[in-house]
């Protein structure tokens, strides 16, 4: 669960540094105040997209870190270990973003991507917005409700992934029949072409070595004088280099006798010996193996020659022909594979098999869980004083199948506009909508394993007595999990464990926002406030009293 929310100078909050409790929590305010603000900083810390926006005015940076207790998480333990991050029981989850928009993202302290964040935030909150009730009208944001509620998301992505394999096989035999003629002609030309090269046996490597031993053959006369003139200058002629160094050094060693600072010349000089002594030997070595050999070099040539042929004729350089020849094996393959019809035929009916096997299993899967999901999302509504509703997942068959599997998921309501079931967006108002969404989201959440829900401002457009059902609902859920709700109704305000106040004050000609936890005598006040507005008289305390013990 949320443990701690460090902010710093995140859009109007200089710093805020808050300790969360567990059960239901709620955040309360005068409108304007940045009640949301806490929830867009937590989803920064969670992997949200950022820009500069949302640094405080005239600051450099802003630094959001998030700490969850994971004790009770073993696959978020085990996803830290397999990631190489610090896995001890305490997860921070940290966020900057710069005045440019460049954000920094870390994990225990260690640098992470955003992408991790978002992987492991998945398991550690649930925000539901106060705009879901209008993605509710979208058949995919039906399906994916569905489908998670249910457990089914893996499955949908294998159906996903064996719908692509089974068109992608259905494309390759539809281009095999349509083009058998010009597949055959490419077939030809790539069989020529592939013996041409394979008859030139040209390697690898060859080249950089042809080149080697041209130049070598191509220079071997003035190799060979080089190699002369510097055997005489070192060694062979009357006043070599070698007979010189050992006069002097015979002659410094008698006079070392004398004056032993010459001792340390003469030994200098012995080292001086015996290297040009070694290069002697190998410079002997190498000219008794260079030779004239223009029967090799015109060889070397000739080879030459017919690499580079090739390499003009197809337009690449002399070392790229091995590359070549491997591409073109490979699209001959290809082509051998896309030639044999009845192989392709044989690949389409298997793929179509397994998409079916998948899809199946998938439909069997939300067949049971639309029923599940109708009965207790309809015993919600009845709770949220929609009564004569009744909600409905159809699963309306599609013919051939889609990626999403073989049928469509589409939320419908009976009984608000007759008694025929009809689309969620055809009969639903405004105000039936965000409660029907309210239920939704608390039947998913109760179905969900992940420790921490938020709502922010779900209950708009509902009053009253189904504002306090919706505050008990919210606290039954507190009960197993951390909850926190945003929100401007004193029914549900009053439902909850704990309340923080959000204010906003100018500081220096500065507007900053700060919250403030509440103790029981300050509920009252901040509850009274939100019942009876800027006027705040004993009555209205009296009523918000009444609110604050009634049992949840």
């Amino acid at each position: 669960m949320l443990r701690q929310l460090t902010i710093k100078d995140f859009v109007i909050v200089d710093r805020l540094e808050l300790e969360f409790a567990g059960g239901f929590g709620a955040l309360t305010g005068e409108t304007g105040a940045g009640k949301s603000i806490l929830i867009d900083a937590l989803a920064l810390a969670l992997g949200e997209r950022a820009d500069a926006g949302v640094v405080r005015s005239g600051c450099d940076k802003a630094d959001v870190a998030a700490s969850f207790d994971i004790g009770g998480l073993p696959e978020v333990t085990a996803w830290l270990t397999a990631n190489d991050f610090d896995a001890d029981g305490e997860l921070i989850l940290r966020r900057v973003v710069d005045a440019g928009g460049r954000s920094r993202a870390y994990i225990n302290g260690s640098s992470a991507t955003v992408q991790q964040l978002r992987e492991v935030g998945e398991w550690l909150v649930d925000i539901h917005g106060q705009h879901a009730h209008q993605s509710l009208l979208r058949g995919d944001a039906q399906r994916t409700l569905l489908d998670t509620h249910a457990g089914l998301i893996t499955q949908a992505k294998a159906v996903a992934g064996a719908w692509k394999t089974w068109r992608e096989a259905e494309q390759q035999l539809r281009t095999a029949s349509e083009g058998v003629d010009a597949l055959q002609r490419e077939r030809e030309q790539l069989q020529w072409q592939i013996g041409e090269l394979d008859a030139l046996a040209f390697a690898d490597d060859e080249w950089a070595t042809l080149d080697v031993e041209h130049r070598r053959l191509g220079h071997a006369a003035s190799l060979i004088e080089g190699a002369q003139f510097a055997l005489g200058v070192l060694a062979e002629d009357d006043a070599a280099c070698e007979r010189q160094i050992d006069s002097v050094t015979t002659r410094l060693s008698g006079l070392a006798e004398y004056d032993p600072a010459l001792a340390e010349v003469a030994e200098l000089l012995g080292s001086v010996q015996a290297e040009l002594s070694e290069a002697v030997s190998t410079l002997r070595r190498y000219a008794d193996r260079v030779d004239l050999d223009p029967s090799r070099l015109a060889e070397v040539e000739r080879r030459m020659d017919a690499v580079m042929a090739h390499a003009r004729k197809y337009r690449v350089q002399p070392a790229e022909l091995p590359g070549l020849l491997t591409a073109w094996r490979q699209r001959l393959a290809e082509l051998d594979e896309s030639a044999d019809l009845a192989a392709l035929e044989t690949k389409v009916a298997t793929t179509r098999a397994e998409y079916l096997k998948l899809a199946e299993k998938l439909s069997t899967g939300r067949q049971k869980a639309a029923k599940e999901m109708g009965r207790a999302v309809s015993d919600v509504m009845r709770q949220l004083a929609l009564s004569a509703g009744r909600f409905e997942v159809a699963l309306p068959a599609v013919e051939g199948g889609s990626a999403q599997g073989l049928e469509l998921v589409e939320f419908r309501i009976g009984g608000l506009a007759g008694n025929e079931a009809r689309p969620l967006a055809k009969v639903a108002s405004g105000g039936e909508l965000s409660r029907i969404s309210l239920a939704i989201q608390v039947l998913t959440s109760r179905s969900a394993s992940v420790p921490t829900l938020i709502f922010d401002e779900v209950d708009v457009g509902i009053g009253g007595g189904v504002a306090e059902i919706v505050g008990r609902l919210l606290h039954e859920l507190g009960r197993e999990r951390q909850v926190l709700c945003v929100t401007h109704l004193p029914q549900v305000a009053a439902q909850a464990d704990w309340q923080w106040q959000v204010s906003k004050a100018t500081r220096d000609g500065v507007t900053l926002s700060a919250i403030q936890p509440l103790d029981p005598a300050g509920r009252v006040q901040e509850i009274a406030r939100m019942l009876g507005g800027v006027e705040i008289t004993e009555i209205t305390r009296q009523h918000a009293s009444e609110l604050l013990r009634r049992p949840a």
